[in-house]
């Protein structure tokens, strides 16, 4: 039998969220009719596009730019402010609805989900029909739109997807692929970026299509392993597997912030720390995994970027254990200068089955586990700020921090 792939991508994810949240609460403007854009707290530094309309496309303003030169692209720009907690919200509605019509679901991100109907025939005779069930009732019990991209393999059915938005069902299947796919930029291609697309252009290749009959020993020659990756994608070649966790891959979790202000004291830096490693930590658990390397990074207010890692002697999934690394490598490493950037990432991972605790170390393990979990569970059905240390009762650096790199895990909570 061969292999059915669906790739579901909610439409502007955040945006579409945010509008849906308004709407259902009385609000009568739908952001997604209008030039908006979801974007960060410009007096906390943090003043960028996070999400935008496709009206707002229409304008070139782009994802990651400043809410400054949004401004001067779209005068007329209406800008919300993000809810991470509210989209984690979202996403597991989503992913719920999914759920009844395949157990063998990978979440490839907070608003993408690859889903495998391998050998299911005799469940789902016809997939455009299965498919278009699937579309509309998100649409219909949600409220918000997605693309479907149908395939035999993860890469088209990606590829799919992008075409014509929103509310959109594409299929590309490889008869399809040089018809629907080689005429379309280079740039366009999965894990063909920023920096590989100059190289491409180069090369003279342009398109997809240049790309797929491009001599592959001189792509391997320029871009070593990466050139065999993206030849292979370019020609619809793709046999990775439809994965139920992303965990088992990852390399590492990290969490940073930009800071409203300069931090000048240890002690303001360690507590911004201590709230990068609370998510950081949260996560690690979440992926049933321990850490056996914990580094730091700073950025002075020079710019200047510098950081410092440590092997640790045991594994561990502990935010405490993780927080009082994170601390002894930043005093090690701080040279003093005022402080515009910290950031605390972890790597070199192990299963949490069991872990092995030093003889000589006195840390209550167990007691400390069962804390994290308790904290764990009241995070992840109520927020991130249902509960929060007493040290940032009257600091504002845990909200500042706590919803800082959160895309990866999902709120175990009722859908709004």
């Amino acid at each position: 039998m061969s292999r059915l792939i669906f790739h579901v991508d909610v439409n502007s994810a955040y945006l579409s969220w945010e509008a849906v949240y308004r709407l259902q609460h009385g609000e009568k403007l739908d952001l997604r009719e209008i030039p908006s854009v979801v974007g960060g707290d410009e007096e906390s530094r943090h003043g960028i596009v996070l999400a935008k309309s496709i009206p707002a496309k229409k304008f070139n303003i782009q994802t990651g730019e400043t809410l400054y030169n949004a401004r001067i692209k779209c005068p007329e720009l209406t800008i919300v402010p993000p809810r991470y907690h509210l989209y984690m919200q979202c996403s597991l509605a989503l992913h719920q609805i999914l759920q009844e019509y395949t157990p063998n679901i990978q979440r490839f991100s907070v608003d993408e989900s690859f889903l495998d109907f391998s050998n299911m025939e005799y469940l789902y005779a016809d997939y455009m029909e299965l498919a278009e069930t699937i579309r509309r009732r998100i649409k219909e019990e949600l409220g918000f739109t997605v693309n479907i991209g149908i395939s035999n393999n993860k890469l088209l059915a990606k590829m799919a997807s992008e075409f014509n938005k929103p509310d959109r069902i594409h299929t590309l299947f490889p008869n399809e692929i040089k018809e629907k796919m080689w005429c379309l930029p280079v740039e366009d291609l999965f894990m063909v970026g920023r920096a590989t697309a100059p190289k491409l252009h180069k090369l003279n290749i342009y398109t997809i299509g240049d790309l797929a009959n491009y001599d592959i020993d001189i792509l391997k020659n320029i871009f070593k392993s990466h050139g065999e990756v993206i030849f292979n994608y370019a020609n619809g070649i793709d046999s990775s597997e439809v994965r139920k966790s992303n965990f088992i891959e990852m390399k590492g979790i990290g969490n940073s912030t930009t800071i409203a202000f300069d931090v000048e004291d240890k002690k303001t830096a360690h507590k911004v720390l201590l709230s990068l490693c609370e998510t950081v930590g949260m996560r690690l658990r979440n992926s049933h995994n321990c850490c056996n390397v914990v580094s730091v990074s700073i950025r002075g207010s020079d710019l200047i970027t510098y950081s410092r890692q440590k092997k640790l002697s045991t594994a561990t999934n502990s935010t405490r254990k993780i927080y009082e690394t994170a601390c002894c490598l930043f005093d090690s490493v701080w040279n003093g200068n005022p402080i515009r950037h910290l950031g605390v990432h972890i790597t070199d991972f192990c299963s949490d089955d069991y872990q092995q605790y030093s003889l000589l170390d006195s840390f209550n393990y167990d007691k400390d586990s069962k804390l994290n979990k308790v904290i764990d569970d009241i995070r992840l059905k109520y927020g991130h700020k249902a509960i929060f240390r007493s040290c940032f009762l009257h600091s504002g650096l845990s909200s500042m921090c706590g919803g800082v790199g959160e895309e990866h895990y999902p709120l175990m909570s009722s859908m709004l």
